[in-house]
């Protein structure tokens, strides 16, 4: 008996030794989350203290060239899952895309590994989640008060703010995991996407503070740029409706939310009303409205990480777990007067992306070398130490994270988005991306060409396609797009599913 119970102790200890060898790993995602909204990135223009996702990037590393594949929420997360671009694992845009569930994702080789997986939050993946011991999803895009939620395929509802609910879930799970195992847990925000609603407790937050505006509040689209920009439909002058301006309340508040809602909204709105802006003085309304609101669920977002870095450390986690802050894609601030995604312009292509692993990454350390969401898969890969897949299309960040810069690194990447006409009217386009130069070309019913210098004009308010003096540059950028087609697989011509099934204005159906 006694030689059994030291063999059981022997495999205990072997087990957990194993366990240890391998690092837990805590993966924070939010939605439509900009650069621009995070005090860590010290944009010029800046907008909000975020301590508890600053302390990940000064207690690891901060990366300032971090780009998306293709700048929409359900694309983007498709990419994270399986290490390939929107053309390989089938989900091109949110309209009628559904993902693959069978196909291989990293959380899937990770439990094969041995590791416990979790997920809790937004996924927007039209299918149900798989290679997950637990998740918890909102539905679509779920609800920022009293969401219903889907734990393990059944329906389950609470009461509160979205961002609490999904740090409560997410640490109740890491209470109640195997301690023997090593785990990922993936928390997913539905913040800061639209309709961009603080918490209670956070509805005059900054109180009354007047937001700096982007030096292109009122872009007027010249300089040899093209229809795209001039017919796009998510602009502050004209498409920013009445329940983005918090003008209408959420249709899910219980009667002690509305009361609180209309305490502090039925003032604001009243002196709207009263003052009836239009022009430019409406702009300005729409976009510090805008920013109240926005960089509130920033706030909310910004205290349960504190919630989430506290909950580690009281389960002696701290040491031993990798923390990713990260983000589906960046977002528009204000920027050409824009809210919104989709675009290859900066704010919309770079996304944060800061990570903390005691021991492995430097303190305070940054990186300015051009990586991507397409890379999270075999970075978690090689972290755990498991093989990854030889179809992925990324790079594992490993040597970057301990501090060293391969000479091979990648100095352009491919961008692709697809989504048109609806909901925003962004033509679909394709570009190169280097760190100085964008060449992107939109097509459909157009077929333009643009090419932006990030050195010379970082506000990508001009086109340099037609300067003469680019002629070189242009055509080294263009036979570089084509080598990148060329090793990413991607197809002559995208399927019409791509775009929603719907034609372009003037095409011709066979």
């Amino acid at each position: 008996m006694c030689l059994r119970l030291f063999v059981c102790l022997l495999s205990t200890i072997a087990i957990a030794a194993a366990a240890a060898s391998r690092p837990n790993i805590l993966f924070i995602f939010s939605d439509d989350h900009g650069t621009q909204a995070i005090s860590a990135y010290g944009e010029k223009r800046h907008l909000i203290n975020t301590p508890n996702i600053d302390r990940i990037a000064r207690e690891g590393i901060r990366f300032d060239r971090c780009l998306v594949t293709n700048s929409l929420c359900g694309p983007s997360r498709a990419t994270v899952l399986t290490g390939k671009y929107s053309h390989l694992n089938g989900f091109y845009n949110n309209t009628n895309s559904r993902f693959d569930g069978s196909q291989t994702t990293f959380p899937k080789l990770l439990r094969a590994a041995g590791y416990q997986t979790a997920l809790v939050g937004k996924w927007h993946l039209v299918s149900d989640p798989t290679g997950f011991d637990f998740w918890e999803i909102l539905p679509g895009q779920g609800q920022y008060f009293n969401p219903p939620m889907i734990r393990n395929g059944e329906k389950v509802t609470f009461k509160g703010y979205v961002t609490d609910i999904i740090t409560d879930e997410s640490i109740a799970w890491l209470k109640q995991r195997d301690k023997t195992k090593p785990f990922l847990m993936m928390v997913q925000n539905k913040a800061p996407h639209g309709e961009w609603s603080p918490a209670m407790r956070d509805l005059d937050w900054d109180k009354g503070r007047v937001y700096p505006e982007p030096e292109t509040l009122f872009d007027t689209y010249d300089n040899g740029r093209g229809l795209a920009w001039r017919d796009q439909d998510l602009n502050l002058a004209k498409t920013f409706n009445e329940r983005l301006a918090k003008l209408v309340p959420p249709p899910s508040l219980d009667p002690e939310q509305r009361a609180l809602w209309d305490a502090y909204l039925g003032p604001r709105n009243a002196a709207f009303r009263k003052a009836a802006p239009t022009g430019r003085d409406l702009v300005r309304w729409r976009y510090q409205t805008y920013m109240h609101d926005y960089l509130g669920t920033v706030k909310g977002i910004d205290d349960n990480v504190g919630r989430l870095l506290a909950a580690l450390e009281a389960e002696g986690l701290a040491d031993n777990t990798l923390v990713i802050y990260a983000s589906d894609q960046g977002f528009f601030l204000g920027e050409h007067g824009w809210y919104d995604k989709r675009w290859v312009l900066e704010p919309s292509l770079r996304t944060p992306f800061v990570v903390r692993w005691p021991g492995r990454v430097k303190p305070g350390s940054t990186n300015g070398d051009l990586v991507s969401v397409l890379d999270f898969a075999q970075t978690l890969l090689d972290a755990a130490g498991v093989q990854a897949p030889a179809d992925m299309q990324g790079r594992s960040l490993m040597p970057l994270l301990r501090g060293e810069h391969p000479k091979d690194w990648r100095t352009s990447f491919y961008y692709h988005f697809y989504e048109f006409p609806t909901p925003n009217r962004v033509r679909p386009h394709e570009a190169v991306v280097t760190q100085r130069y964008k060449l992107a070309h939109y097509y459909g019913d157009v077929d333009d060409w643009e090419l932006y210098d990030l050195k010379r004009n970082p506000l990508e308010t001009i086109n340099f396609i037609s300067d003469p003096s680019y002629a070189e540059v242009i055509q080294d950028l263009k036979a570089e797009l084509a080598r990148l087609r060329a090793q990413y697989h991607v197809p002559p011509k995208p399927p019409r599913s791509a775009h929603g099934n719907l034609p372009f204005p003037g095409e011709k159906l066979n």
